[in-house]
Order: structure tokens, then C-alpha cells, then sequence
């Protein structure tokens, strides 16, 4: 029995296997899609991808039953921390300049499990989202007749009494997404194109909503008289903060687009900032004046606005309000059935997902059988499932996408630098650096002794910074034990104490005092414990040399803008009911599921591992008072893999 289980050796080559990250391309600007996005149509994808159905659905569901006129600061915070994680996106999108968004990110940096889950997770959101606004686009088209179509399809083909799904089909919704994903199956310039036009009336109805609402504003529909500004108090606006998410989530599309940017370097920091500022502002703006046309608690959340318009005697506006809605969702539609088939492209072009859904159309360029597929599944999902069960399950899996983005940016600001093959080396190392390259480039170099010694005689001569990963000079007297771990380690074990830490101070703040019954003396005390690794955690990140200014973009004031992004989505996560959790982890053991069963065995870097590895191993020797430095190239017995090698090839260099 004992001989059956793995051997200590396996595991740990398991676990690489797991954590293993992306190869990247020499050229990251070469692609096999087509670079013609501008500027400007990243922003118009990011806005659409922002301003639609939560715009004119999501601001009445929240004003009313969750946060009251409040919900302006609920929208101020989700911008806020949606900026947090934008900048973690603009970074990586101008860096690493192909399609994948999150997913892509996480694989670079994170490890290949992660980044499989974070795409799996990414593309439950696009689907479900999609899903979603096709259901409010429908909604709202049949309030301006009446619900006749509503009426048409309970009379003529039925309803359904089912619990979790909607009490009738919506064949509306389904279709108008089966047109869309015909549209952007014949390319990303049509589809940029088609955008740009419901993009362009979307904002026009935005300034209409705005100049003629701030007209018809009443001040006392925020007095105590309505339950004041914040009926529902500080939880009201943090659980309406988490549910305001739903509005940021496109503008990852900018992120997802990167390798079909003409000039991502510079496109993507700039379209992800306008379209965010632009999304932030419509929102808050917009849920100013439906709060102060009628009392919120009177809104009605399927159609808040164009019904505030036709309360008011304006039923002409309301209409205005309404056919400026679907224009507005359609850019949303547009942007999640663009952004989708773009991640299940970089799954299956990784090996991590079916390897059909990586073909591209040699006439549009596009992934078309993901497009084809993913829409189809997306439209069958609106046709079953009402607004409401589409909505919940779709912030958790963007909150988490977040968090692995953020700490993805700390890993691979601190990460270790590789040396350049153009780098001069020592004319003594010369010998060792052509043996090394003799013996093969898949073998893995460890640093000796000398290299240290000649580093640090470099560093006092020259008095240059030290390389990324490694421990700040300045601190180096006072940490000096942290001066034995491998550049980049120290940062690595803080980032995931960092994170624990943040679950378990945000596990804390939500639900010790409510659910836990915690007494005050206690919850105070694990808050303090908990904020203070997480306060030592970020020290030691900090306290460690970062990577040099780069020409593209780099968030600001690294790890802290990463780490208070991470602290927030944690939160925000915690804030979600428990059946969005229940739902989000049966999708995460189905996707546990996809990988083991394919991905992990398909997997391109899995492919470029050598069937038996072998090793460089560079280690010190001091015979007759002489330093020698030995070269050897390692190979595993295959019959005695615990502690049998056999050496093939030496080379020494005497000193």
C-alpha cells in the first residue's frame, strides 16, 4: 500500500506543474489577429462595455432595495476601487499586449491553475452577462409597448413555475443576441463600427437624462420626509458598492482587445482611464437625478428612469429615456460577445481549453468558432433564466478576477530580473558561460558563490541599485536575514500572507459582530491582529527593490495601490449573499474538473517540458586553498529517482 502512494519527489514536480507560468513570445506584437484598434475605439468599447444595463436597471434596483439615494456613494466607491484594478489592467495590457485580459495576466506572472481559474471564472462572467443584458434589453423594448410581447408569449406558448428560472421564454432576448453574434463574426472593424454608432446615441441620451432631470430635480426627496440620504446606513452603501460592481465590470473588454490594438503600449492606459472616469461619472450623475425626480422608494427597478420620466407628465421623454436604453445595452451586448470568445481564443491557444476554439478565420481574423458557440450558449441562458439569478452570480468571479490581477502586478514588479544575452559578463566566467550553453538551454543555472561575491564587489565599486527582488541596502543592517532568501521569494511568501491576511481581517469585519457573536474584546483584537500582518506583510514587499521604470505604463506607488485594491475586493467579495457563493463554488469544481481532466495534459508549457529533465547544478569547492567553481549537468535515474544521478558532463575552471 505504501509503495502506491507518491513519492515526496512527485509531488513537489506536481506542484511546478501546477504553478508553472507563461513562456512569452520574443515579438509580443506579433499576433495572428489584426491590429486596427485606435485610441478611440478601445475607449468606445470600454464605455460600452460600462454604460448600459446597469445605467438603466441596476441604479432603481439599488437605490431601492439596497442603499436609497446613498447609492451615489455605493457607485463613488465601486469607481474608486474599479480604478484601483484598471491600473493593474492598463499596466499589464501595455506590457504584455495579448488577448486573454485577467487569465493572460495571472498566467505570466501567478502560476497556470490560477490563470486557468481566473479565464474560467472571466468567461462565466462574460456569459452570464451577456445573458443579462439581453434579458433587461427585452425588458425595457416591451415596456415601451405595453408588455404586449410579454403577454403574447404567456397566452400563445406558456410559462414555467420553475424555481430559479424565468416564468416565461424569452425569445426576445435570445434573438438579439444570436444577431449580435452574427455582426461580430465578420470582424473586429464591423463590430467596432457597429459600437461606435450605439455608443454615440447612448451619450447623447446620457446628456438628455442629465440637463432635463437636474431640471425636474426635488430636493426633498433626499429629506428625512423619504427616510433621508442613507436609509439603509453604512451597510447599506457597502452592500450596494458590492452590487454596483455589475457596472464596471466591461471595461476589461479594453484588456481583452490589447492584441488587436494598433499601439497597446500607449492606447491601453489611456482608453482605460477615459472610459472608467466617463462610467464613474455617468453613474454617479445619473443616480443623482433619478433620486431626486421621484422618492427612491417608489422607483421601480425595471425601468427606473424612462418611468421617473412618464411619472413627471414627460411621456414623450420617457420614451426618449427608453429607446436611448437599447442603444446603450447594445454597446454592452456588443462589448461582452467581442470580449468573450477573445479568452476562450487565449485558453485554447495555451492548450488550457479545446484546442478548436484557438482557429481564426483567415478572411475576418476572428475566433469564429468560439464567437458562434459561446453565442449560441449565451442566447440559450437568456432564453431560461430571469435578471435577477443572472445578476447575482456575476460580481464574485470580476471581484476575484481583480484581486490575482493586483497581486499579479506585485509578483512581477519585484520579480527577478533574467540577464540579457548582451549583458557583459566577466572575462572569468567566460569558460563557465560557454559550458553552460554547450550542455543545453532547457537546464535550469543556480547562482554559485563567486557570482555572489562578484555581484556585491560590483555593487560597492559602482554603487549601483540592486537588482529586483533583492533587499533594499538601507534596510540591509536592520533585515538582514532576509538577505539569504533568492531575489524575489521574500515578496512572493508577503503577497500570499498579505492576502490571508486580508480574508481573514474582511471575514472579520463583516460577519463578527453579526453572525459570529463575537464579543467586543475579541473582535477588536483579531481585527488588530489581522491588520497588522497585513501591514508587515506590505513592509516587507516594500523593503525590496522593485524593476526599473519601463517605457510603458506602471501604476503608481506599487505595492500600495495593488495591495489596497486587493484589500477592497476581498471585502466587496465578503459583502455577496451566501447562494452567489454556492453557485460560484459548483462553477469553480466544474472548472477543477476541465483542467485536470484536459488542460493540465494539453498545456503548451506542459509540451516544452523535456520527458527527463535535466539540471545544471553550479555549486563551490575549495581544495588545496584554491577556489574552484564545477559545472555538472544532472539526469534522474529512472531506477532510482530518490538518489542516484548520473554526471554527464563536468567542466572545471581554476581560479
Amino acid at each position: 500500500m505504501g509503495n502506491r502512494l507518491p513519492s515526496s519527489a512527485a509531488l513537489v514536480r506536481f506542484c511546478q506543474k501546477l504553478n508553472r507560468v507563461k513562456t512569452l513570445e520574443d515579438d509580443l506584437m506579433e499576433t495572428s489577429l489584426k491590429r486596427c484598434l485606435s485610441t478611440v475605439d478601445l475607449t468606445l468599447l470600454g464605455v460600452g462595455g460600462m454604460v448600459g444595463s446597469g445605467l438603466y436597471v441596476l441604479t432603481g434596483t439599488v437605490a431601492k432595495e439596497i442603499s436609497g439615494p446613498s447609492v451615489i456613494i455605493s457607485f463613488l466607491i465601486a469607481g474608486f476601487a474599479s480604478l484601483l484594478a484598471a491600473l493593474c489592467y492598463a499596466e499589464f495590457g501595455a506590457r504584455v499586449p495579448k488577448t486573454g485580459s485577467a487569465y493572460m495576466f495571472t498566467y505570466v506572472s501567478v502560476g497556470e491553475i490560477w490563470a486557468f481559474l481566473i479565464g474560467w471564472n472571466v468567461l462565466l462572467e462574460y456569459i452570464i452577462g451577456g445573458a443579462a443584458v439581453a434579458r433587461a434589453w427585452s425588458g425595457y423594448l416591451d415596456s415601451m409597448f405595453d408588455h404586449k410581447i410579454k403577454n403574447f408569449t404567456e397566452t400563445h406558448i406558456g410559462t414555467w413555475n420553475v424555481q430559479f428560472i424565468a416564468h416565461y421564454p424569452d425569445f426576445l432576448a435570445a434573438g438579439i443576441l444570436l444577431f449580435a453574434t452574427v455582426f461580430i463574426s465578420f470582424g473586429v472593424k464591423i463590430s467596432s463600427w457597429l459600437n461606435h454608432i450605439f455608443a454615440a446615441i447612448g451619450m447623447a441620451v446620457i446628456l438628455f437624462i442629465l440637463i432635463f432631470g437636474f431640471i425636474l430635480a426635488e430636493p426633498k426627496n433626499w429629506s428625512a420626509e423619504f427616510g433621508g440620504f442613507a436609509p439603509f446606513g453604512f451597510s447599506g452603501i457597502m452592500s450596494g458598492t458590492a452590487t454596483c460592481f455589475y457596472a464596471f465590470v466591461g471595461f476589461d473588454v479594453i484588456a481583452a482587445s490589447t492584441e488587436e490594438a494598433k499601439n497597446p503600449q500607449k492606447a491601453v492606459p489611456i482608453a482605460t482611464a477615459v472610459s472608467l472616469g466617463f462610467a464613474t461619472a455617468a453613474y454617479v450623475l445619473v443616480s443623482a437625478v433619478l433620486t431626486l425626480m421621484v422618492p427612491w422608494n417608489t422607483l421601480v427597478p425595471d425601468s427606473a428612469l424612462s418611468d421617473a420620466f412618464y411619472r413627471r407628465g414627460y411621456s414623450w421623454a420617457g420614451f426618449v429615456v427608453a429607446a436611448g436604453s437599447i442603444c446603450s445595452m447594445n454597446t454592452v451586448l456588443l462589448s461582452n460577445l467581442f470580449s468573450l470568445p477573445r479568452i476562450v481564443y487565449a485558453m485554447a491557444e495555451d492548450g488550457l481549453f479545446f484546442q478548436f476554439f484557438s482557429k481564426v478565420n483567415p478572411t475576418t481574423k476572428v475566433p469564429v468558432i468560439g464567437i458562434i458557440v459561446f453565442g449560441i450558449l449565451t442566447a440559450f441562458l437568456a432564453l431560461i433564466f430571469d435578471l435577477e439569478a443572472l445578476v447575482q452570480f456575476l460580481s464574485i468571479g470580476t471581484l476575484l478576477a481583480y484581486t490575482f490581477v493586483a497581486a499579479s502586478i506585485i509578483v512581477l514588479r519585484f520579480q527577478h530580473e533574467k540577464m540579457e544575452p548582451s549583458q557583459p559578463v566577466a572575462h572569468e566566467q567566460s569558460p563557465i558561460r560557454h559550458s553552460e550553453r554547450t550542455i543545453g538551454e532547457e537546464m535550469k543555472e543556480y547562482e554559485s558563490f563567486s557570482d555572489k561575491l562578484q555581484l556585491v564587489e560590483t555593487d560597492n565599486k559602482g554603487k549601483e541599485r540592486r537588482g529586483p527582488g533583492h533587499l533594499k541596502a538601507t534596510f540591509e543592517p536592520y533585515l538582514k536575514f532576509l538577505s539569504d532568501f533568492y531575489p524575489g521569494e521574500v515578496v512572493t511568501i508577503s503577497v500570499v500572507a498579505m492576502m490571508v491576511s486580508c480574508i481573514c481581517l474582511c471575514s472579520v469585519l463583516v460577519f463578527g459582530s453579526d453572525n459570529l457573536h463575537l464579543p467586543a474584546w475579541s473582535f477588536y483584537f483579531l481585527i488588530v491582529i489581522f491588520l497588522i500582518v497585513f501591514l508587515i506583510s506590505l513592509f516587507l514587499i516594500w523593503v525590496h527593490e522593485q524593476q526599473r521604470k519601463t517605457n510603458t505604463f506602471q501604476v503608481p506607488l506599487v505595492p500600495f495601490i495593488p495591495a489596497l485594491s486587493i484589500l477592497l475586493n476581498v471585502y466587496l467579495m465578503f459583502k455577496l449573499n451566501y447562494m452567489t457563493w454556492v453557485r460560484f463554488t459548483i462553477w469553480l469544481v466544474l472548472g477543477l474538473m476541465v483542467y485536470f481532466g484536459y488542460g493540465i495534459w494539453h498545456s503548451k508549457e506542459n509540451l516544452r517540458e523535456p520527458t527527463n529533465p535535466s539540471v545544471t547544478a553550479r555549486y563551490v569547492v575549495f581544495p588545496s586553498s584554491s577556489l574552484e567553481e564545477t559545472v555538472q549537468q544532472i539526469q534522474p535515474n529512472p531506477q532510482d529517482t530518490m538518489g542516484r544521478a548520473e554526471i554527464t558532463s563536468e567542466d572545471t575552471v581554476k581560479r
